[in-house]
């Protein structure tokens, strides 16, 4: 307990000299935490250069705003490369559904705020899902809470299978313009 405690106020001298314009403190964190913000980043991506590219913008970025302070810097990271992420998906054309990104955030995190973001996000996607109409949120919890093929589904509303799928990619849709930066 006393060697993560020592690496908490390690880490905090280091950021309060980062905010204060430090580039040795920044030079420091950098070496500390790239690797393992790289292999963040990685896993979400399974591509090395985008990867590189998502770490060398969220240091950079770490850079330019140093005057604003950061509290816990495992966890910006953690939220910097899922934001990061998400931005490229976005970008890229080539989409997998929605709920594929959503496999790639870590359940438990070794960061102590980690669920209460999870809970936040979890809250604003409930919410958002209320904002469906009523039967394209049904038929949208069946296939991704139920994990019903679309088939079953149609027969159980008694509508035909395009139906669901149009119902489907009209809900996942709405959700990434909505929840993806």
């Amino acid at each position: 307990m006393k060697n993560i405690n020592s690496e908490i106020e390690n880490d905090s001298l280091l950021l309060l000299q980062l905010h204060q314009g430090n580039k040795s403190a920044f030079n420091f964190l950098f070496n500390k935490y790239w690797e393992q913000t790289y292999f963040n980043a990685y896993k979400r991506l399974h591509d090395s250069e985008q990867s590189k590219d998502i770490v060398q913008e969220i240091f950079a970025s770490i850079w330019i705003n140093r005057h604003n302070p950061i509290i816990n810097l495992p966890a910006y990271l953690s939220i910097s490369v899922r934001n990061q992420v998400f931005k490229l998906a976005a970008k890229n054309k080539n989409l997998s559904p929605f709920f594929d990104l959503l496999d790639h955030i870590p359940a438990q995190n070794e960061n102590a705020d980690s669920n209460i973001l999870w809970k936040e996000f979890y809250r604003s996607y409930e919410a958002l899902l209320l904002k469906l109409p009523p039967k394209r949120q049904q038929i949208f919890r069946l296939r991704f809470h139920d994990d019903l093929p679309t088939k079953l589904i149609a027969s159980q509303m008694h509508i035909s299978r395009k139906t669901v799928q149009n119902q489907l990619g009209k809900a996942i849709e709405q959700l990434k313009l909505t929840l993806l930066p």
